[in-house]
């Protein structure tokens, strides 16, 4: 990004401290960060090198998702909270172009992605694309805000991929969720990935604790027990709870085994 000053109207950013959705950005080869982000950035890399791996695959996982969504159970609508920093293939472009008639919602409130926001967020004539600025843990506001784009009275996907490691207390996380999926009816979805310190992860103790320090908003690591009561009362679709890589590969059209990452991943149906 050129200079060190936040884009006009985003006074609460501050470009001197690290955040996830710039460092995330960088990850992914964006260019959407300050030296701050890529300074944090490499310091985790050269403690994790597998954190780019997750980023990707992680964008990855959400690209296969959302066209079997869109493609094979018919979901129209997406609610996407936590969205990040718009890259290639975001929500909306991959579900619109299955249906051009799908409708999304995105969630941050991060100053620098309201602003990208506004400008690139943009679908099909025939969907709508939407963004609210609102936090994860303040469900009943994101809910009032996405019906003004959304009919929850039709099956909506609720995407939540690598957000609910940002709530740091479980139990508020587990009603973040129950809350979302009680505002949707039957034939819902619920998308999630979130950070393990399992799957091969051992080592991102000392980078998750470096971030702690020094980046935000702080992080924490669950194991797949904790993340799957995520889904309790849901469906799980085949292959259930997996390392978000492992999640059906084969709709990527691409050949070869997929590496195994340290990031679960799972898709449940509101029965």
């Amino acid at each position: 990004m050129d200079g060190e000053r936040p884009p006009s109207g985003s006074n609460e950013l501050n470009p001197h401290v690290a955040h996830n959705a710039r460092v995330w950005n960088y990850w992914l080869g964006g260019k959407d960060h300050y030296s701050a982000d890529r300074e944090v950035g490499d310091r985790v890399f050269a403690m994790f090198p597998n954190i780019v791996h997750v980023a990707r695959a992680d964008r990855a996982f959400l690209g296969r998702v959302v066209r079997h969504l869109t493609g094979e159970v018919g979901i129209r609508q997406f609610l996407d909270i936590g969205t990040g920093l718009p890259t290639v293939d975001n929500t909306h472009q991959v579900a619109q172009r299955v249906n051009p008639r799908a409708r999304v919602v995105y969630v941050d409130n991060d100053p620098l992605v309201l602003v990208h926001a506004r400008a690139l967020l943009s679908g099909t004539p025939e969907g709508a694309t939407d963004y609210v600025d609102a936090d994860a843990r303040d469900p009943e506001t994101i809910l009032r805000a996405a019906a003004k784009t959304l009919d929850f009275g039709r099956p909506v996907a609720v995407m939540l991929l690598g957000i609910l490691n940002f709530v740091l207390d479980t139990a508020e996380a587990r009603s973040v969720v129950r809350r979302l999926m009680d505002a949707v009816p039957s034939g819902s979805h619920l998308v999630l990935t979130h950070p393990t310190l399992e799957l091969g992860g051992e080592g991102n103790v000392e980078a998750m604790r470096f971030w702690n320090e020094h980046a935000k908003p702080p992080i924490v690591a669950r194991n797949g027990q904790e993340i799957a009561a995520f889904l309790d009362g849901l469906e799980l679709l085949e292959p259930g709870l997996v390392s978000c890589s492992l999640w059906r590969p084969e709709l990527a059209g691409v050949g070869g085994e997929p590496t195994r990452i340290a990031q679960y991943g799972a898709v449940g149906r509101k029965p």
